[in-house]
């Protein structure tokens, strides 16, 4: 019985993962025809009917070209980093709240904010074995926004944590079957989108691959493969942060088409400020997680536990 079941949760993970790559391979596609759009011109049409099989083209291109890598790096870490960066991305997929689940997720958030934080690391290594200064000023600048984000980010998390009474990312879906949290707090939904932009590195504010300045970040001496990994990755994580966004605030069926409709939604917001807006300077970046997000987030952690407290007096 228990080879049976995990068995069974091998599988369903298996499923999940390959779900999550066909996602991430024609989100790169999408990204490049709104992209396309935006700057008044096609994007990828050549390859097949509408440039719909792109994305395995690029993959196969990328895969079979020849490995190379820095005589002076330090090549297990070089070469390892961006595995695990992947591997982090698509393991935290696991506690999407599914209701057909082999494993129990009470403490879901706990677990995505460990993931969040290794992600990190990789970033942190994949910069430094690479031995270039370009690659090491970008794996800093991306581990310094990073970790600046997430306090911001775990705060609004534990403010839910505290309204819900629940680290089970499942009970969102119980405590919105009559209205979405979106209407409720659009602040700080708009807060939680920021950061999502600042924790995957897009823009505004990928500094992290300033081409202006670091050539293309911690990825510069990355090619073929070790480069579609660390791509894959990045990608991975932007759905990840489109469905969690989805999940915590607008309602949190996923047995319903509609769900998918507004993950597709967020992901495009995505793409929608990569074409839109430029790229912050660094001081301000630094500015707007210490002086504006992080007093905001902890302002509504303290609302919340009020609130909470004045529920709990009212019921006595």
């Amino acid at each position: 019985m228990f080879l049976m079941e995990c068995l069974l949760f091998f599988i369903s993970s298996l499923i999940l993962v390959i779900c999550v790559l066909v996602s991430v391979a024609f989100l790169t596609l999408l990204e490049r025809k709104v992209l396309g759009y935006i700057q008044i011109r096609k994007g990828p049409n050549k390859v097949g009917l509408m440039g719909i099989p792109q994305p395995f083209c690029d993959a196969i291109k990328l895969f079979t070209k020849e490995q190379t890598y820095p005589v002076l790096s330090n090549y297990i870490s070089y070469y390892f980093s961006p595995i695990f960066s992947l591997f982090i991305s698509l393991v935290v997929w696991i506690c999407m709240p599914l209701f057909i689940k082999l494993i129990s997720f009470n403490l879901g958030l706990l677990f995505f904010l460990c993931c969040t934080s290794m992600g990190v690391y990789t970033v942190m290594v994949a910069g430094w074995s690479s031995n270039s200064n370009y690659a090491l000023l970008g794996g800093l600048r991306a581990v310094a926004q990073t970790i600046s984000y997430e306090v911001s980010m775990a705060l609004i998390l534990l403010s839910f944590v505290f309204l819900i009474g629940s680290y089970n990312i499942l009970d969102f879906f119980l405590y919105q079957n009559y209205i979405w949290f979106l209407i409720i707090m659009f602040p700080i939904s708009f807060i939680w989108f920021c950061i999502s932009l600042a924790e995957t590195n897009r823009t505004p504010f990928d500094f992290a691959e300033g081409e202006s300045e670091l050539v293309s970040g911690f990825n510069v001496e990355y090619s073929s493969g070790g480069f579609a990994l660390i791509f894959m990755a990045e990608y991975a994580s932007i759905l990840f942060m489109s469905m969690l966004f989805c999940i915590i605030f607008l309602g949190c069926d996923l047995f319903n088409f509609m769900f998918y409709v507004k993950l597709t939604f967020i992901s495009f917001g995505f793409i929608w400020v990569r074409g839109t807006l430029p790229r912050f300077r660094y001081d301000k970046l630094m500015y707007l997680a210490w002086k504006c997000f992080l007093p905001f987030s902890l302002n509504y952690l303290l609302f919340f536990i009020g609130f909470k407290l004045l529920l709990i007096y009212l019921m006595l």
